[in-house]
């Protein structure tokens, strides 16, 4: 086998590589309502003040509170949704539902629980009468200009209904990437056939479409591409010319039929093609064109693991997102990991959370590269640094939590 011509790069200079090369997307304007997930590429203000009168936040008797308690003359009613001409002078009330607009001459709203009403009249009980109270001024939520959204904002249920508020019906916004996504090898057959001698059926693919979705991306499937130069050029051609970024599994190591590092190198720059990580060591990094291309290697569990590390905080930063890498935590080893001291590796694991706050890791058994039962309600990767065997059970270590994490008491 012959030697890579690709230094080995540390996972930290691996990633700091991949931040410097990719940029976000060109941003887009469309209805806020197609925009959930988006992120915001512009700050939005208010063009008016919210509420934009002066409003009941209770139902009952809108009054003069300098008039006290007893009883006032009933001159009307004043609902929500349109002004009623009413104007409140001493010793008369109006009758007004939540949200509505303040006549014109109160300056308090009594509660209905606090009244009584006989022949046309309202008998205020209460002797606590305060000017202001129960009722919502112009601009309490939201004042004219009032930055109500930065620019960076995640536009999730709260956010949209906020940008419907304002009136801010279209939006400008980071797009979802389009991903690229395909699996070489001649051995690798589609899942619905049946595998000859020597075949596989193809998971990468959809291990990677799925992981790209969950990262807010949008993914085109390219299929199997056998392990010919003109299949695998003509193929990583179209995903370029369609794609925002690509992605592949397999022929990334240094066999004679591993041929995308070859082929990206040609046509564009890699970044890098070996990192000192287990699973994943051949993962590469190249541009085309401007296009991020993530070559993963053909273990399934290598390839889930390496985009998870390498692939998702780019396309988060594409997407314009200012937050790409999943939270870090300490997390105290449940039992022994065997490790082996030459590289960085990321360990499948269940993660815990004590009564005291403190992540505990168990692992999820046999971390082969191609066991992707290992990843398999795994909510969490341990990072066992290089430049150290094994780790003894309650020693402490860094954890990346890709989701939720139970509470054991």
């Amino acid at each position: 086998m012959p030697e890579s011509p690709y230094p080995m790069l540390l996972v930290e200079e691996a990633l700091a590589l991949i931040e410097r090369e990719v940029r976000p997307l060109s941003p887009v304007t469309m209805s806020f309502s197609q925009a959930l997930g988006l992120v915001l590429a512009e700050a939005v203000l208010a063009a008016e003040p919210m509420p934009p009168f002066a409003a009941a936040s209770v139902d009952g008797f809108a009054v003069i509170a300098a008039d006290g308690p007893g009883l006032r003359r009933i001159v009307g009613d004043q609902m929500a949704g349109y002004v009623a001409g009413l104007y409140i002078e001493p010793g008369t009330a109006a009758r007004v539902t939540t949200g509505a607009p303040i006549p014109p001459g109160a300056d308090t709203m009594i509660m209905i629980e606090q009244t009584e009403e006989q022949n046309g009249q309202v008998n205020i009980l209460t002797n606590d009468l305060q000017p202001g109270a129960n009722i919502r001024p112009i601009g309490q939520d939201i004042e004219i200009g009032q930055v109500v959204l930065p620019q960076g904002t995640v536009l999730g249920p709260a956010e949209l209904g906020l940008l419907g508020t304002v009136g801010k019906t279209q939006v400008t916004v980071y797009p979802r990437p389009t991903v690229a996504v395909m699996s070489t090898g001649d051995e690798i057959v589609e899942p619905h056939q049946q595998p000859e001698l020597g075949q596989i059926r193809d998971a990468n693919r959809f291990t990677l479409m799925s992981a790209v979705r969950q990262a807010g991306a949008e993914p085109l499937d390219l299929g199997i591409v056998r392990d010919k130069a003109n299949s695998l050029q003509d193929t990583i051609e179209r995903g370029l010319a369609e794609a925002d970024a690509l992605l592949t599994s397999g022929g990334v190591s240094m066999g004679q039929l591993d041929l995308v590092k070859p082929y990206l190198a040609s046509r564009g720059t890699v970044h890098f093609g070996r990192v000192n990580t287990k699973p994943g060591k051949p993962v590469t990094f190249a541009t085309v064109d401007g296009k991020p291309c993530f070559a993963m290697p053909g273990f399934p569990v290598s390839a889930l693991v390496s985009f998870e590390i390498f692939a998702r905080p780019a396309l988060l930063k594409m997407a314009g997102h200012s937050r790409i890498y999943r939270p870090r935590e300490q997390a105290i080893l449940a039992h022994a990991f065997s490790h082996t001291a030459a590289r960085t590796e990321f360990q499948r694991v269940v993660l815990t959370r004590r009564a005291d706050g403190k992540l505990v890791a168990s692992s999820t058994g046999f971390q082969g590269s191609g066991r992707l039962l290992s990843m398999v309600g795994a909510n969490g990767l341990v990072i066992l640094p290089h430049g150290q065997g094994d780790f003894e059970a309650g020693t402490v270590v860094e954890a990346l939590v890709l989701g939720p994490v139970e509470v054991v008491l």
